[in-house]
């Protein structure tokens, strides 16, 4: 059974998803504070945290900042009030799954959380696919067994959303990718105004995949793998 934790400090609709999740087959664990749920990390980490950005002891970005640099393959949803698009893109900037406004459906929480984790199992899957790139004097090797990413024998750190990102692009390289097919293909749902949100993972794997320059951008159109396979 996956286990949640949900970070929100408005009882109701802590307990509502709380309660809405345990139906849906999940062990669910709410906290109204950021300390509380510093302190049930400390004992247990979660298969997915569920994050607001208000909370009366902190900055919810904060908090899953920190997250993010200590359990770097934890998947995160933001669940909040804050609507503006600046908010939704440094949500996904500091390595969320998902970013969810109030007020939401459960129903559509419980959707994409089952996408989350199908996503985050197909990734896990162990196969026997280990891909080679090469990139001027660099090489990459995509290591489908481990879910390891290596740049000249060093591991990248990539989350889930950045590792279905380079799979996809580099699985169909030298094509040219659009941000709709990265949001079909890597996301499970296609909105336009989440395709600002493709070109913030770009630019965070960009800063990650050094040396070498292994993703073009393709100026009104997408992306394109540039690495050649060997």
């Amino acid at each position: 059974m996956k286990l949640i934790y949900i970070v929100e400090d408005h009882d109701v609709i802590r307990d509502g998803v709380v309660q809405y999740l345990s139906l849906s087959g999940y062990e669910a664990k709410g906290f109204g504070t950021i300390e509380s749920a510093r302190s049930a990390f400390e004992s247990t980490v979660p298969d997915l945290l569920i994050q607001d950005v208000m909370l009366p002891d902190g900055d919810g970005f904060s908090f899953a900042k920190k997250v993010k640099e200590k359990y770097a393959k934890l998947p995160i949803i933001f669940l909040t009030a804050r609507i503006d698009e600046s908010d939704r893109i440094l949500g996904f900037e500091l390595g969320a799954d998902d970013y969810i406004t109030k007020p939401f459906s459960p129903k559509e929480l419980v959707l994409r959380i089952q996408a989350l984790f199908r996503r985050v199992d197909d990734v896990s899957t162990v196969t026997d696919n280990v891909y080679r790139y090469a990139d001027e004097d660099n090489m990459m090797v995509i290591d489908d067994n481990e879910h390891v990413l290596l740049i000249n024998d060093n591991p990248i750190a990539l989350t889930a959303a950045e590792w279905r990102i380079v799979f996809y692009l580099a699985a169909n390289a030298p094509n040219l990718i659009t941000r709709s097919q990265i949001l079909e293909e890597c996301f499970d749902y296609n909105f336009e105004s989440y395709e600002r949100v493709v070109d913030t993972h770009i630019k965070n794997i960009r800063a990650k995949l050094k040396p070498g320059s292994w993703i073009d951008t393709v100026r009104g159109y997408g992306y394109r793998f540039s690495g050649k396979k060997v």
